[in-house]
């Protein structure tokens, strides 16, 4: 199958450092590739892959100090995408909706992973516009504010088999990783850490959205000495960190789509501490590969019950669930049904 893979432009594929949606897209075009599909990705020009590479822009957006307008980089990728539509047998955008007016008005077959939050009242509109649009969910919780659009399947998230070593004995300390923002629950991290007198490190970036916020909420709790804020680290420092932990600390507050972390700790055979909201009921096994929880006394309470679980089983867990092969797998069976009809024409009047 010739499969156009169509990566947002702020990180590298895979990314140097954070970067939850490139890292997806990457795992998933590398997969195919080994799969036998004919995969071209377009992507920035630091991306690294075995796919064609179509490079958008020199180097990561982000990471770019010259970049200023990063839209007006997506809007030429899609232009290019369009004129190549028709080397491909399906085009799977990772950009969210951007893409939408354009797909309308052509004739190529297309899927649409929506990575993000969907409880946002600005999107119900846009959707209802486009409900011809072909989506695919990350988990079955991100679908409920929009349940009544074109969804063609969810497909949970996978990481290669052998990224990450499977680690049989704990470490002393609770580990964070990501971002730090307020809805990540960084705070209640370091609260249930203090709590139950254990060491917290946290491996987290801080957006320049959320600047004021590490300022003033969350600098301050780092004084503590069991709190060891690391910084942002890379995939090449994941594994010691996830894997030497105790358990991974999960305590969002938020509708989150997937948590990719819950799986990279998985794969180490690190359990996972989670509040219970959005995907984190399909992700973990309560009382097998985690717990989940709903307080801070529950949380409080799950630490102390870390010694009841198999750090084995979590590696099982990830191993027959969230690898990269069944993800890409789950894809192709996705591809498949969509060119089981032609696309969409243009309604009359559009």
């Amino acid at each position: 199958m010739r499969i156009a893979q169509v990566a947002p432009l702020y990180e590298s594929v895979p990314p140097k450092l954070y970067g939850g949606t490139e890292r997806i897209v990457s795992y998933l075009t590398e997969e195919l590739v080994a799969l036998g599909h004919d995969v071209t990705l377009f992507a920035s020009g630091d991306s690294q892959t075995a796919a064609h590479l179509v490079a958008m822009c020199p180097r990561s957006l982000r990471l770019d100090p010259d970049c200023i307008d990063q839209l007006a980089h997506h809007l030429l990728m899609l232009e290019w995408v369009v004129e190549q539509a028709q080397r491909f047998d399906v085009i799977h955008f990772h950009i969210d909706y951007l893409h939408f007016p354009l797909s309308r008005r052509q004739r190529y077959a297309h899927v649409t992973t929506l990575h993000g939050r969907l409880d946002i009242p600005d999107l119900v509109p846009l959707y209802r516009e486009f409900p011809e649009m072909p989506l695919v969910s990350i988990s079955d919780s991100q679908r409920l504010p929009l349940p009544h659009v074109n969804w063609k399947g969810t497909v949970y998230h996978g990481i290669p088999r052998d990224l990450y070593r499977f680690r049989g004995e704990p470490g002393d300390y609770l580990a964070c990783l990501g971002r730090i923002s307020p809805e990540k629950g960084i705070d209640r991290a370091i609260e249930i850490a203090k709590r139950v007198r254990i060491p917290l490190r946290i491996a987290a970036k801080v957006d320049k959205a959320d600047r004021e916020y590490f300022e003033n909420v969350i600098e301050p709790l780092l004084d503590d000495p069991l709190v060891d804020y690391i910084g942002e680290i890379g995939d090449a420092d994941k594994a010691g960190f996830l894997g030497h932990a105790k358990a991974l600390l999960f305590p969002i507050d938020w509708p989150e789509p997937f948590g990719l972390v819950m799986i990279e700790a998985m794969a180490c055979g690190t359990p996972v501490i989670a509040y219970s909201s959005g995907s984190v009921p399909e992700v973990l096994e309560q009382g097998r590969t985690g717990f989940i929880v709903t307080d801070l006394g529950d949380a409080i309470d799950a630490v102390r019950r870390l010694p009841e679980l198999s750090r084995a089983r979590c590696r099982e867990v990830f191993e027959e669930r969230f690898t990269a092969e069944r993800m890409a797998r789950d894809y192709v069976d996705v591809y498949e049904k969509l060119l089981e009809r032609p696309p969409l024409k243009l309604a009359a009047g559009s």
